[in-house]
């Protein structure tokens, strides 16, 4: 058995008028969602119950969603009322003041300044905020810090490969200097003081190549001498 056909008019029981209501506004503003999401549309419903109290649904902002409509409304008939224009610009810049000074106040209450106005739900969801905010920064500061390091082990191990490169140079080319100059004395003619003066190099504390080859060659100039 289906259902009867509802009269549409004012129901005169106040109880029976606030259940229907009840049930409709939240039917209405299903639908409203409904609609926004299945088709993209931005939608907005607006209702007043008839104590006053106001119900509404917007699938971005109601301010926008009414702007948008006015200048719609506007554009349609093809005329612009300045005193509404006016009126739409200062909405604007009053929405514009007051995000301003919203900001201004999160930044107060990041900064641990003017709390006693927070509810308790207003300080923990600040805490979580700050929460997140110290971890990133610690992050960050782990990550600048572990690549400064690396950088500078890899200064000190390059300047360690260049110490022991000099380490190994030095001495054979000191050897060399060595062989030349007793090969010099060795084949030229000198005088025993010169020869003498080449072996006091060698009593010089040295690398142990270098005396090792100066000490040979002085000894052989001297034999010769």
């Amino acid at each position: 058995m289906g259902r009867g056909k509802i009269v549409i008019q004012k129901i005169d029981s106040s109880a029976s008028r606030q259940v229907t209501f009840s049930k409709r506004r939240n039917g209405l503003l299903k639908k409203a969602k409904e609609l926004s999401i299945l088709c993209d549309a931005e939608v907005g419903v607006i209702v007043f119950s008839c104590t006053g109290k106001l119900h509404e649904f917007a699938s971005s902002s109601m301010r926008s969603t009414v702007d948008r409509y006015a200048k719609s409304k506007q554009d349609h008939h093809g005329e612009k009322n300045p005193v509404e224009e006016l009126r739409l610009r200062q909405r604007e810049v009053a929405d514009l003041k007051q995000q301003l000074l919203d900001m201004q106040d999160y930044r107060r209450h990041l900064m641990g300044e003017e709390l006693s106005t927070l509810s308790i739900g207003n300080l923990q969801n600040l805490e979580k905020q700050l929460a997140m905010s110290l971890k990133a920064v610690r992050t960050r500061k782990c990550q600048v810090l572990s690549e400064e390091i690396g950088d500078l082990n890899e200064k000190a191990s390059n300047a360690s490969d260049s110490r022991e490169v000099t380490s190994r140079e030095v001495p054979f080319t000191a050897a060399d200097r060595c062989d030349l100059r007793l090969r010099h004395y060795s084949h030229a003619s000198h005088s025993r003081s010169e020869v003498n003066e080449a072996a006091q190099i060698a009593m010089e504390p040295r690398h142990d190549e270098y005396n090792r080859t100066l000490y040979n060659f002085t000894h052989a100039a001297q034999t010769k001498v």
